[in-house]
């Protein structure tokens, strides 16, 4: 298993992951039903929604096999798969300069992706401080998993700024 930590601005309350090579954004996939699940994606690139657009701390792992979680512990729990075909992996706000991001070399393939939403309720009246935190699992699979909600317990607060 690699792990790895970041901290991403969250820009528009969102940040990604995608294949080196992908081209294009995501705004076109922002639909009701992946602001619901707070989560938007096209080929070789998946939009990751937040609560903060501020920055967050994102925790990302490669794994050898599927994972085990226990669902207590995330509000959210989603899983769909990425294509990566150039063997980087970039993860980054959707606002950072493209040339600068944060890349991990991974094989070539196709990879399952849980993406676990945590503490999504603790932040500040304003939105910009909270304990909010994601969790990313990647692991090698044969064929693309097509797009599954395994858990939604949160409602979006409105804050003011």
């Amino acid at each position: 298993m690699k792990k790895y930590n970041f901290t991403l601005f969250a820009d528009y309350f969102q940040f990604y992951i995608q294949d080196e090579l992908v081209e294009g954004d995501l705004s076109n996939s922002w639909n009701d039903e992946a602001v619901k699940y707070f989560i938007a994606f096209a080929p070789g690139k998946i939009g990751v929604g937040t609560v903060r657009n501020t920055n967050v701390p994102v925790e990302l792992e490669i794994l050898e096999e599927i994972p085990n979680y226990n669902e207590g512990e995330f509000e959210i729990i989603n899983e769909c798969s990425i294509e990566i075909n150039s063997g980087k992996l970039v993860i980054a706000g959707c606002t950072d300069y493209f040339p600068d991001a944060k890349r991990i070399k991974l094989e070539r393939g196709i990879y399952g992706v849980r993406v676990y939403y945590s503490n999504l309720n603790k932040i500040s009246e304003n939105g910009l401080d909270g304990e909010d935190s994601y969790k990313l699992s990647l692991w090698k699979v044969k064929d693309l998993i097509p797009f599954k909600n395994i858990k939604i317990d949160f409602f979006r607060r409105h804050t003011t700024s």
